[in-house]
């Protein structure tokens, strides 16, 4: 007859450990996190989204502070306005503080935090397009995926971001040369 085959008892004992941490190291897992720099859905900015500079300690001083995040244009594809020869300017903002703006520095993700739904954060965006404010969430679909969105009542509007890199400043133009001049002799 065949001899009985047997489990080592360092494999079973292995086998119990991964079986009662595994939950408790996904319960760890991170979630994917929005901060970072974001090429929008028309390709013709890039947004950095941070921790906002406004962070003030919560009212009640035994809680920490609730992290939040805000976004700000840091890139556009054309930086000078083809038809004016100069930066462009927001000029649809209902704020006639905020009217006339540049949009390469302005803020347009405030105060997100995070929602009671994995990988997604409630706060305000700003619209360019008709220039108002609106509650809004950013989503996260992956680490380098997001989908924002404003909302009026039931009504919600959004794009697709990807994580994208600031691209190098471009290089001064070189002047041209001179030609060199014969020496005296």
């Amino acid at each position: 007859s065949l001899p009985a085959r047997t489990v080592p008892i360092m494999t079973l004992k292995t086998t119990a450990l991964a079986l009662v941490f595994m939950p408790l190291a996904a319960s760890f897992a991170q979630a994917a996190d929005p901060v970072g720099t974001w090429l929008v859905a028309g390709q013709d900015a890039i947004v950095r989204i941070a921790d906002c500079a406004s962070l003030q300690a919560s009212a009640d001083k035994s809680a920490p502070p609730i992290r939040t995040l805000c976004g700000t244009v840091v890139w556009l594809k054309e930086p000078i306005d083809p038809a004016t020869g100069k930066p462009p300017v927001d000029s649809k903002n209902v704020d006639p503080a905020k009217n006339g703006q540049p949009v390469l520095g302005m803020q347009g993700v405030f105060d997100m935090h995070p929602a009671r739904e994995p990988d997604q954060w409630d706060g305000r965006v700003y619209s360019i397009d008709d220039g108002k404010i609106y509650d809004g969430n950013i989503i996260m679909h992956s680490d380098n995926e997001l989908y924002i969105q404003g909302c009026y009542m039931l009504f919600c509007r959004g794009e697709k971001w990807v994580r994208q890199d600031l691209p190098a400043p471009p290089k001064p133009a070189a002047s041209p040369a001179k030609p060199s001049q014969p020496r005296a002799r």
